[in-house]
């Protein structure tokens, strides 16, 4: 099983891998500091974005989900996050700003 990186630590080093390579990002929503899930708002900027949600799988480990496809609008994406705090008011909301959609994230997207 891989250990796991305290969710406080992983936002902040997320925001700053993004930064570096030139995308703007920040935190929408803060989460526990130790253990609160994850979720990240890819925005493209022309009104179109990507929803990334952890998930665990086999001896545990990190992949991204994509709870609405690869071209949600903002709207599905706010009612997908209200609907998410309402299960889980300890998740962090990551936003990350990139017209080529990139996630920033080295696990695998599925």
């Amino acid at each position: 099983m891989t250990p796991r990186l305290k969710a406080g630590i992983f936002v902040r080093a997320l925001i700053r891998r993004a930064e570096v390579a030139g995308a703007a990002a920040y935190v929408a929503k803060k989460g526990a500091e130790e253990a609160g899930a994850v979720l990240i708002k890819i925005a493209r900027l022309d009104g179109t974005c990507t929803v990334l949600s952890q998930a665990r799988r086999g001896e545990g480990e990190l992949i991204w989900l994509k709870p609405l496809g690869d071209n949600a609008d903002e709207a599905a994406a706010s009612a997908y996050f209200e609907r998410q705090r309402k299960y889980d008011p300890d998740l962090w909301i990551v936003e990350i700003e990139d017209r080529q959609g990139r996630t920033f994230v080295d696990e695998p997207v599925v």
